[in-house]
């Protein structure tokens, strides 16, 4: 196996990082020193953050299966939060979960919260500024903020054009592995839980799917404080397994259950075996895209939405792709 040195890793406190040429996780260094650190907790002042929230409305409280505010004090507000970061020069927000670790300092989110393109799909890029707010609610951190001190990835994701879904996204999955709060203490330790783990289980399940979205698809919800980015969101129900159209066929183990939150929710987890009074379940994948099925259950051509449902889909976690970012995050200090 040939190896290749990442960038800037000559050598870490845990030795040498490398990784496959081809495939394989990439750990990338972030804000890795004390100063580093602070110049992340600088840059989001509470100005900017207000500025990725979006507007309220007067609409109804309204809550369904595919989509309702979490308002239970359990596991889920303590592991489930919010993760800001700045993209190509603008800021912008996503959801991480804080799972079991050797290290109690990895999340899990979706891979273009950490490594993205442009808007064409070009000029690929690690996220800057990335911060974890375990519990947000309100402009709230309730257990502290949390800057990420290193990125893993799949190379393959590294090479994403926003063009070929079929092979890259597989790959839009990732984890970070965080710093100490300003107590001093780990995420894990610092919220008290941390959820389970699962590769290759079946991605036919209930499962239940959490998030921050800044938007929602029914009009009816648009602007309810679930969906501006403030408060935690959820939907729960039968996955279904999305496999693109015809003319955009999608990679074959894309999964997800009806779910109208929209951007910001991207990230989040999809919970399985989850204890609805605990909070607690197993991790088998993320939110990253929507795919919308007829009444028939076949998948909807691309831009033909009425008369169809929006499902929250995105890859079904692997011993192959998973498990080496994984153990990788977790073993990082």
């Amino acid at each position: 196996m040939i190896l290749r040195l990442l960038p800037g890793l000559a050598a870490l406190a845990t030795g040498i990082a490398f990784a496959p040429a081809a495939d394989g996780p990439l750990v990338q260094p972030l804000a890795t020193s004390a100063a580093d650190e602070q110049a992340v907790f600088d840059y989001w002042t509470p100005e900017r953050i207000a500025a990725l929230t979006q507007p309220s409305s007067d609409n109804p409280p309204k809550s369904a299966a595919d989509g309702a505010p979490w308002t239970t004090a359990n596991a889920v507000p303590e592991t489930v939060g919010r993760l800001f970061y700045t993209d190509h020069g603008e800021d912008a927000s996503c959801t991480a979960t804080v799972v079991d670790s050797a290290n109690h300092s990895t999340i899990v989110t979706a891979g273009h919260c950490v490594n993205n393109t442009d808007l064409i799909g070009e000029n690929n890029a690690w996220n800057a500024h990335l911060m974890f707010v375990p519990g947000y609610h309100d402009g709230q951190a309730p257990y502290g903020k949390f800057a990420v001190r290193y990125g893993v990835a799949d190379a393959t994701w590294l090479e994403n054009d926003q063009q070929n879904a079929e092979k890259f996204d597989t790959y839009d999955q990732a984890f970070a592995v965080l710093g100490k709060n300003a107590d001093g203490k780990s995420v894990q330790d610092a919220v008290g839980a941390a959820q389970r783990i699962g590769f290759d289980l079946p991605g036919d399940a209930d499962v239940a799917q959490f998030g921050y979205p800044r938007a929602s698809s029914d009009p009816a919800r648009e602007g309810l404080p679930e969906y501006t980015g403030e408060r935690l969101a959820y939907c729960t129900g039968q996955a279904r397994h999305w496999t693109g159209t015809p003319d955009y066929p999608d990679s074959p183990d894309q999964w997800g259950t009806a779910c109208v939150m929209g951007g910001g929710s991207s990230g989040g987890p999809r919970l399985r075996h989850f204890d609805p009074d605990t909070g607690l379940g197993t991790v088998v994948g993320d939110n990253t895209h929507a795919g919308f099925f007829s009444a028939s259950g076949t998948p909807c051509e691309s831009g033909e939405t009425d008369g169809c449902t929006r499902y929250l889909t995105g890859p079904q976690f692997s011993r192959a792709v998973t498990e080496p970012l994984y153990q990788a995050a977790q073993h990082q200090n």
